[in-house]
């Protein structure tokens, strides 16, 4: 009887295991015909190898692929992402059915891959079977009106983007109008297409929508169908911007009604200063930005006494003068006790703003920059924000502080910014009392003394005082003691030294430090920086331009393990180029450039700084050869080793590296011909060599399927030793904006491929043998630099490989053209220096003379 037990119970197991394996349960966590369906959709979006993940060989789970999310019950595939797998210029055609075998699917994405439409009969009403479909997002695509009638068959939707498409309502407006059915919609997206007004009234009837964006379309003058706005009852967010519209009225007099709606975005339009009366039907508004408008002169504000409920306001990048209300309407601003963010900056306002700003007493972030506050700032202005976390007045032209019994009443301000304004003297005293203050920035001003007023603001953590006159002492004394400062920025003011040398360990651990061009008033060396012994969490140190003396500080590099900027330019470091011991795997930059560091690069940097992108050891004495394991270094991408005293030749795989961006060797001893290399370089932006002794006949080869044809942007190989014709496939640059192939001993004539240079903005070709006539182009679109001096052309003075409207400077000295100088030439508006000494040109009259001359 057990016996026969155990064989029913085993048989029940099996039974169930076939009918769930019938019905398609999960084996592997993935189904087999869901993995053999996204198989199928692989070609269509892999164009760029995004979905190389998408292999049943390398694994079988295709829950786990690449854009793909699967219910952790069922395994069944909910979640499909395809964004940006087939983007390009080319349309096509999207057969929906692709993604049928889906049935739990809830969202799907295929935003930017250039779909057209869909094939016939294949369009995305096929999709109106996935009954779980809650999101679609089409935007980034090249769908036109004729998608929409397809959608509105989509009823279990929630969200649906169509933004950057190729819309317009115009075609097919009753399309748009049958997306009412859309019954469950309440996120919209019809933002960067060309749809007008009458778009509000065609999507009307979507009552369910919560979410509108209708940025970047053509909507314009005074925004009509309000009625079809007012529809939207449920309506919370509306995005309007970037569009042209003037007011938001009817001439019927309807007015907005949309009791819930919370945020407006009415920003980049050309709203003008008498349209607030709109804001009475939007009593739960909570955020309204009308920056970048129209609005100017004394703004009326009082319509928006009734926003009760509004917390941000952002105003800024118009022409406002002042904030006012009624004499009898004052008292409503008082109502505006919500208000915690007002942007004011890019206007006209001067400092009588602050007294009409009383109302927003619970104000916690003010943005008054890029005004007109002028003279004395009193801080009794601030007396009624007490709530006041931030607190921008940068840029104007505020000289000074007017400062009560107990002034900077700010206890709970977190940020200041103070920059770029006039103020002098000293740091206001008071300071101390902020003792909440986490960033401040006093930079681009004229304080001058000590810092002792932020020696106690133990929370800041941000703090800039670039371009002052402060004296600061070398051992950052004021600062030893805010713990919690991570940012420092002292860039051009005085570095000191104290009366009695401090070494206090500071309190505080640094991430980024820079105090570059503050040249000490008495000599001084990095050594005399004690307080940087103690920093171990420094990211980014720029000591520039201060003319520190001394050895490489390997310590700094030896304690700051998560370093990855390092600049030291232009000081006075002597000796070799030492490096630590031990591998810096976060240096991604160095710079060492113009100091006095001697002997030759350390075969070891390679090793040492593993993961680096850019190097610069300028304007130094080293000497010796260019380590060739640079060529190895998978990440360099900028190398600049210029006016050294290098030797030997460059290592070929150093220039075809397909990392490298710009590569300046300028003004060494370098020898060899590297035109062999040039031709077969990967991404390469930027190549000087200038200044060399290099030699050799630059080749005729063909390149014109190089890749870097695409690249090369600027070359400078003057004087060197090259010689032979001037090579033909420099016509086929198609980025190359300057070339420098000065002082060589190229000979022949101009070849007429240089015609083909449409970027080109600069030609350097002088103190060569070059001969024959000027090559007759037809106007050059970008040129502003033609110098051929001290060579052999002959022939008359054609201005047609000049004829170009951009033209500045045309230098022709020392050639043999002959003829006359064209009259056309005093048309050429732009041309402001023209050479033409020792040759054999006459003038045809006067005029041409005197034009330039003027100039």
């Amino acid at each position: 009887m057990v016996m026969e037990f155990k064989w029913l119970w085993f048989l029940r197991i099996v039974v169930l295991s076939v009918l769930l394996v019938w019905e398609g349960a999960p084996t592997d966590a993935c189904l087999e015909h869901e993995r053999i369906a996204l198989l199928q959709l692989k070609p269509f979006f892999n164009h760029y190898n995004e979905l190389v993940d998408w292999d049943e060989v390398t694994s079988s789970d295709c829950c786990q692929w690449k854009g793909i999310e699967c219910n952790n019950t069922s395994s069944r595939l909910i979640g499909l992402s395809l964004n940006s797998t087939r983007y390009g210029d080319e349309g096509w055609y999207l057969n929906v059915s692709l993604f049928l075998p889906f049935v739990e699917l809830k969202s799907l994405y295929l935003q930017g891959n250039a779909i057209a439409g869909c094939i016939e009969n294949e369009g995305f009403a096929k999709l109106s079977v996935l009954s779980n479909l809650e999101v679609l997002e089409l935007s980034e695509n090249q769908l036109n009106d004729s998608i929409i009638l397809s959608l509105s068959e989509l009823s279990s939707l929630r969200y649906l983007s169509l933004a950057f498409n190729q819309l317009e309502g115009l075609s097919r407006p009753n399309d748009f109008q049958q997306l009412s059915r859309l019954v469950n919609l309440e996120t919209l997206y019809l933002s960067w297409n060309s749809l007008t007004n009458d778009i509000l009234f065609h999507i009307s009837g979507i009552s369910s929508l919560k979410n509108l964006s209708l940025r970047s379309n053509l909507l314009a003058g005074k925004l009509l169908h309000i009625q079809g706005l007012n529809n939207l009852t449920n309506l919370i967010y509306l995005d309007l911007n970037s569009n042209k519209i003037e007011s938001i009225s009817n001439q019927d007099g309807t007015q907005l009604r949309l009791t819930k709606l919370e945020q407006l975005d009415l920003s980049g339009n050309l709203f003008r200063d008498n349209t607030f009366s709109f804001l009475e039907g939007l009593p739960s508004l909570k955020s309204l930005d009308m920056s970048t408008n129209d609005l100017h002169g004394s703004l009326d504000i009082k319509k928006m006494s009734n926003l009760t409920s509004l917390k941000k306001l952002n105003l800024n990048f118009n022409q406002i003068e002042s904030l006012q209300s009624s004499k009898d309407d004052g008292t409503k601003l008082q109502k505006l006790t919500q208000l915690e963010e007002l942007n004011l900056n890019g206007n006209l306002l001067n400092n009588s703003v602050f007294a009409s700003l009383h109302g927003f007493s619970n104000l916690k972030s003010l943005d008054i920059s890029h005004n007109q506050l002028q003279g004395s700032l009193d801080m009794k202005d601030f007396d009624a924000f007490t709530s006041l976390r931030e607190l921008y007045i940068s840029n104007n032209q505020l000289k000074d502080f007017v400062i009560q019994k107990g002034g900077c009443d700010l206890k709970n301000l977190e940020v200041w910014d103070l920059s770029w304004n006039a103020f002098e003297g000293m740091l206001p005293h008071c300071l101390v009392n902020l003792t909440s203050l986490r960033e401040l920035d006093v930079s681009n001003n004229q304080f001058s003394g000590n810092l002792n007023p932020l020696a106690n603001l133990a929370s800041l953590e941000y703090l800039s005082l670039s371009k002052n006159h402060f004296q600061i002492p070398v051992s950052f004394t004021p600062l030893v003691d805010l713990p919690n400062l991570k940012f420092l920025y002292g860039d051009e003011n005085k570095m000191v030294m104290e009366p009695s040398f401090h070494t206090s360990i500071p309190k505080f651990q640094l991430k980024v430090i820079s105090v570059s061009k503050c040249i000490p008033s008495q000599k001084l060396s990095f050594e005399h920086l004690t307080f940087l012994h103690h920093q171990y969490d420094l990211k980014f140190v720029d000591l520039s331009g201060n003319n520190f003396s001394g050895t490489v500080p390997i310590w700094l590099l030896e304690n700051n393990t998560n370093l990855e900027h390092l600049i030291l330019r232009s000081n006075a470091l002597s000796g070799p180029l030492s490096l630590p011991s031990a591998s810096s795997f976060n240096v991604s930059s160095m710079d060492m450039s113009d100091n006095k560091l001697q002997g030759q690069i350390p075969l070891n940097i390679c090793s040492t700084f593993l993961h680096l992108s850019r190097l610069f050891l300028s304007k130094n004495a080293m000497e010796g050869n260019i380590p060739s394991c640079l060529s190895g270094m998978k990440n360099l991408s900028v190398l600049d080793l210029s006016n050294n005293q290098l030797s030997g030749s460059v290592p070929e795989e150093l220039i075809m590296k397909s990392s490298m961006r710009i590569m300046r060797l300028s003004n060494n001893n370098l020898r060899g011909n590297v035109v062999h290399a040039i031709l077969k370089v990967n991404g390469l932006k930027n190549l000087y060599l200038d200044g060399n002794n290099f030699s050799g006949e630059m080749t005729t080869t063909d390149v014109s399927t190089s890749e870097f044809l695409t690249s090369l942007a600027d070359i400078d190989l003057s004087n060197n030793k090259l010689y032979g014709k001037l090579p033909r496939w420099i016509g086929n640059l198609s980025s190359l904006g300057r070339l420098a192939l000065s002082n060589n001993s190229f000979e022949g004539s101009i070849p007429m491929e240089f015609c083909n240079l449409n970027s080109l903005e600069f030609l350097e070709l002088s103190q060569n043998n070059l001969s024959g006539s000027l090559p007759s182009c037809s106007s050059p679109l970008n040129i502003q630099h033609v110098h051929l001096h001290e060579n052999r052309l002959s022939g008359p003075l054609s201005l047609d490989f000049c004829n170009s409207d951009s033209l500045v400077t045309l230098d022709l000295r020392g050639n043999n053209l002959t003829g006359s100088i064209p009259k056309s030439i005093s048309a050429f508006s732009s041309l402001s220096v023209l050479l033409l000494k020792a040759n054999h040109l006459q003038e045809q009259d006067s005029r041409t003379r005197d034009t330039f001359r003027r100039r």
